[in-house]
């Protein structure tokens, strides 16, 4: 049975006196709420906008737990806007790695230096201003604002949207660019009011620890239950009705140790694309049914120009991106005989022959940790 996909109903359905005492109400018991149950965040304890803007950065697509170490980490090392902005972009990949969505990295670093430079090194406090930042859309731009400076701006995450579309009963399908805005709509309506930011905050919070997308706890710790439309209908379980994922693409690949001496190569990968700019073994793709073992050796020498002596496959590593199922293939090699080849338009990109236990200090993903933890 699927959620209705009915057309978005005009904000104006309610009586706007309506609507407005509904929402008062709505507002006090998330309030209420998260004054009381809100999880202790460290990013909470700050009123420093960088901070503020470092969380919420982090936080996209990424999970609370898994933030905390790094943020703690991040901010020690960069404790404001200069430092980060003074930074040597490795350094700032380097304290990322295993975060994962290396493009925020990228755009930190950046938006750090556009500060220094165009905002007299503070971060802009009015959310126009902070999504000419790199990296700062519609949704950090209403956090920021909201959380650091107390402006009435909306935020709209997976939380928020899963909270709203039950509460409101909307069963229109949350893909359409049309049900986003109704969505955004509703959701400034919730941030006009005192305590913006603690209001946005507690949507997120409450669709993250209450509002769940799998057992919402309705009947036993849900301030809105009685206020929920989606519940009195009985749709909660339906709703935000979203579109079937398509399944990730398979890609197998091979990636070789590849000696020289007491060193091994290390080439970083391009600016755009996957892992952009991140440091890795030698890797290419496979082609749909080539074994590994037989175009390891040829895929390789296309890349580096080098010819690898001897490859032995030691292991399959395999991992999940969001697009994408790897499975990299992983090699050692005795030796290369050759010169490496660079400048061309596959292997546009920096190489280092560094000692394996530094390799780990360079800016690497998960997926070559993993890779290395193998072959180490």
């Amino acid at each position: 049975m699927a959620a209705r996909d009915h057309a978005p109903e005009s904000p104006d359905v309610l009586g706007a006196a309506t609507k407005t005492a509904r929402i008062r109400r709505l507002r006090k018991k998330l309030l209420d709420w998260y004054d009381v149950h809100q999880r202790d965040l460290p990013w909470r304890k700050s009123r420093d906008p960088y901070a503020i803007w470092i969380s919420e950065t982090m936080l996209q697509q990424t999970r609370v737990e898994t933030v905390i170490p790094y943020y703690n980490r991040f901010l020690s090392r960069f404790p404001d806007i200069e430092s980060l902005a003074a930074a040597d972009r490795d350094q700032v990949f380097a304290l990322w790695s295993g975060l994962g969505y290396y493009s925020r990295a990228d755009n930190l670093h950046r938006a750090a230096r556009m500060m220094v430079d165009e905002f007299e090194k503070r971060v802009p406090d009015e959310a126009e201003e902070l999504r000419k930042l790199p990296g700062v859309g519609r949704y950090t731009a209403g956090a920021v604002a909201s959380i650091a400076f107390d402006r009435p701006e909306a935020v709209l995450d997976g939380n928020v949207i899963r909270v709203l579309t039950r509460v409101l009963d909307l069963g229109a399908d949350v893909s359409r660019k049309v049900v986003i805005e109704r969505l955004w709509q509703e959701a400034a309506a919730f941030a006009r009011g005192p305590r913006p930011g603690d209001m946005n905050q507690a949507l997120m919070e409450f669709g993250a620890t209450v509002c769940t997308p799998r057992a919402p706890a309705c009947e036993t710790r849900c301030p809105l239950a009685r206020m929920c439309h989606g519940r009195r209908a009985g749709r909660v379980d339906l709703l935000p009705n979203k579109p079937a994922k398509r399944k990730p693409r398979v890609v197998d690949a091979v990636t070789v140790w590849l000696p020289r001496g007491n060193t091994i190569l290390a080439l970083q990968r391009p600016e755009t694309g996957l892992l952009a700019n991140l440091w890795e073994l030698p890797s290419c793709e496979l082609e749909k049914n080539q074994e590994p073992k037989d175009h390891v050796s040829s895929l390789i020498e296309e890349v580096t120009g080098l010819a690898i002596v001897n490859p032995i496959q030691v292991g399959t590593v395999e991992h999940v991106f969001t697009h994408i199922v790897m499975h990299l293939h992983v090699f050692r090699c005795s030796s290369a005989v050759g010169r490496l080849r660079r400048g061309n338009e596959r292997n546009d990109q920096k190489h280092r022959w560094v000692k394996p236990d530094r390799f780990t200090r360079l800016p690497i993903a998960t997926l070559t940790r993993r890779v290395l933890e193998l072959l180490l």
